[in-house]
């Protein structure tokens, strides 16, 4: 019998030597300008093992963002609202540090996805999980009569505010750790930007 484990390891290498590719090629001249003979030149495999795992570059895009987001989703699915809404301003939620461990992990490609030749679209899916997350973890513990502005407002704000500090740490060459862009990240969150930044003490 064949040895599963180690024609499972190839494949592994093979999909990563792949996805590499792309995200270097993208980095030089954006998905659209890139091919698959660009592809399996770069990865130095051939055309049919490229054809093995994806049917074009369009597939191989997609089944690595759908890879990232799926690891992002079980993530949050780790979230205890509890954590959320006894948040210490000392301590960094366990969940955001994973997060950035996945970002830190996978920093070429999420750095390029997340970059201006990246994929619009990934973003806004990446933008949807944050708010969807954020949404089901606090709105049912938010006394609607007492919030200062209308809801949807304020998860726009958040899961835009979250993307922006991701790429900003991913384009200056993640200079602070996950434990400490966590700490960033969930300060700014629940203190907010106007007490962190020193306005309200």
């Amino acid at each position: 019998m064949p040895d599963i484990k180690k024609t499972d390891k190839r494949i592994v290498r093979t999909k990563r030597l792949i996805r590499d590719a792309l995200t270097e090629l993208m980095e030089e001249k954006g998905f659209e300008g890139l091919t698959v003979r660009d592809l399996t030149e770069k990865a130095d495999i051939n055309r049919g093992t490229f054809y093995l795992h994806y049917q074009d570059k369009y597939d191989l895009l997609e089944k690595s963002e759908t890879e990232i987001l799926t690891e992002i989703v079980k993530i949050t699915q780790l979230i205890q609202p509890k954590d959320v809404l006894t948040f210490n301003q000392n301590t960094a939620l366990p969940f955001i540090i994973k997060l950035f461990e996945l970002f830190h992990e996978n920093s070429s490609f999420m750095k390029v996805i997340l970059g201006p030749k990246g994929d619009a679209k990934f973003q806004g899916k990446l933008r949807d999980i944050i708010k969807k997350t954020f949404l089901q973890n606090v709105i049912s513990k938010i006394k609607k009569d007492e919030m200062l502005v209308p809801a949807d407002y304020l998860f726009s704000y958040v899961s835009s505010a979250h993307l922006g500090v991701i790429q900003h740490w991913l384009e200056t060459g993640m200079e602070k750790t996950p434990q400490e862009m966590a700490m960033i990240l969930s300060r700014i969150t629940f203190l907010g930007p106007g007490h962190v930044a020193g306005f309200n003490k």
